[in-house]
């Protein structure tokens, strides 16, 4: 036990101080939060020694000292880089996890988009008997991460898409972490519900305001209708400061599909888990990602994709462009249950090295119990293709400028498959900007 609490310490410092707060037991939420927390010490962050998590340490995040924030607004022109206020006009806020009225924009919202905060929707009269709601407590299984998760969140999301309803315009939801006197801990919960036969698209994105440093350990849960179509863009774009855990969890019923691009550029620790459920007979779901590192930055991907019924394809691509002393990892499972017969399921993973520092580890996983299936992985480690480089230079292009077209075409690859503009161009300069492509 002595390893465990040299490990959470802090955290428990930081627990008994939200004890404190008003928010701790809204709706009765209280004793949740004790339980998962007490779970949650009783396992500790996730170690090497553990098969999932073998190529990640978190021993820098459990060795940091973290509080819970104090400040929660900032000036609208320290935001603004991060709203995409003009192409993106429907935004939620949260800064240091929790809403930001000041800087979320919700005026006009389209007919059947309803979005409120987790601090609203506890405080409504149907959250009030004393026990958490369903919704805020489903995941909550024994995870270490989202039982620390569950304890500490104090805000988040709440969308719900009306059965029918085709939403035009993405909703934006920005998760902004703020400098404070001491490093932070933020929990944002994301819940996202989509009606049958709906449509709509959600941009989830990161960010940090320099100056910050911050552990945010984030939570979003989607559930996808029969024959509903949810897309959803996720732009990790935090401080080397940083680290940032986050767990998704989708469901996906009878004919629905759900789309995922996963851009990570940011952090100095990060990791993705995004657990997807095929759900329905003919659920689909594609699971996109690009992954950017330089320096001494650490980014791991876990997907699952449980192939739960028959007649369900699933498609998945992620690339890594890393340079410097930087390391991925890449984990892809896809599991075919007996009775999803007709599996249709395609699982790529390819990474580009830039220095002979930089390296992956990647491992595609296939459980398969049922006969009728067509199942394939496949992954890719190398360096810039010589002979591509050698023939663009034959024809008078030069070294740096041959390079950066053979990345950007690597890369553009996932960001080509990103519906929003702003978005693509966006972390396509973040690319840029953090491999020096234009800098002779």
């Amino acid at each position: 036990m002595a390893q465990v609490a040299e490990r959470t310490d802090s955290l428990s410092l930081a627990f008994d101080s939200f004890r404190a707060d008003a928010s701790f037991a809204v709706a009765g939420l209280g004793p949740s939060r004790e339980a998962a927390f007490q779970r949650f010490l009783a396992k500790g962050f996730p170690t090497t020694r553990e098969e999932e998590w073998r190529h990640t340490s978190l021993g820098a995040i459990a060795k940091t000292e973290f509080r819970r924030p104090v400040t929660f607004e900032i000036a609208r022109a320290t935001a603004e880089p991060f709203l995409f206020a003009n192409e993106l006009p429907h935004r939620v806020v949260l800064v240091n996890g929790r809403w930001s009225k000041a800087l979320s924009s919700l005026d006009a919202l389209p007919a059947g988009l309803t979005v409120r905060s987790v601090s609203d929707a506890l405080a409504a009269p149907s959250a009030q008997p004393r026990t958490a709601p369903d919704w805020l407590l489903a995941v909550s299984s024994g995870l270490p991460l989202v039982d620390l998760n569950t304890a500490f969140v104090e805000d988040g999301v709440v969308i719900d898409i009306a059965p029918k309803a085709i939403i035009d315009q993405p909703l934006h939801i920005v998760c902004l972490c703020a400098p404070t006197s001491s490093p932070t801990v933020v929990a944002p919960r994301i819940q996202i519900r989509a009606g049958a036969q709906s449509q709509a698209n959600i941009v989830e994105s990161y960010g940090s305001v320099p100056g910050a440093a911050s552990f945010t350990n984030a939570v979003t849960i989607v559930d996808v209708a029969e024959g509903a179509m949810l897309d959803h863009v996720k732009l990790q774009r935090e401080a080397s400061t940083a680290f940032h855990l986050a767990s998704m969890f989708v469901r996906v019923d009878r004919a629905g599909v759900f789309r995922s691009h996963a851009l990570t550029l940011g952090g100095n620790i990060s990791r993705n888990d995004i657990v997807t459920t095929l759900a329905g007979d003919g659920a689909e779901c594609t699971l996109d990602g690009l992954y950017v590192t330089d320096g001494d930055q650490l980014v791991d991907t876990h997907t699952t994709i449980d192939h739960a019924m028959p007649n369900c394809p699933s498609h998945e691509l992620y690339k890594g462009i890393m340079s410097g002393k930087s390391r991925a990892v890449f984990n892809g499972k896809i599991i075919v249950r007996q009775d999803a017969q007709k599996t249709n399921a395609k699982q790529t993973n390819k990474a580009l090295l830039l220095s002979d520092d930089a390296q992956i580890n990647t491992k595609p996983q296939l459980e398969i119990f049922a006969d009728d299936v067509k199942c394939t992985h496949g992954a890719a480690i190398g360096q810039l293709d010589e002979d591509a480089m050698f023939y663009m230079q034959a024809r008078g292009i030069a070294f740096q400028d041959a390079r950066n077209l053979l990345i950007h075409a690597f890369a553009g690859e996932v960001l080509d498959r990103v519906k929003e503009e702003v978005v693509r161009e966006q972390a396509m300069r973040l690319l840029e900007a953090k491999l020096s492509l234009w800098k002779v």
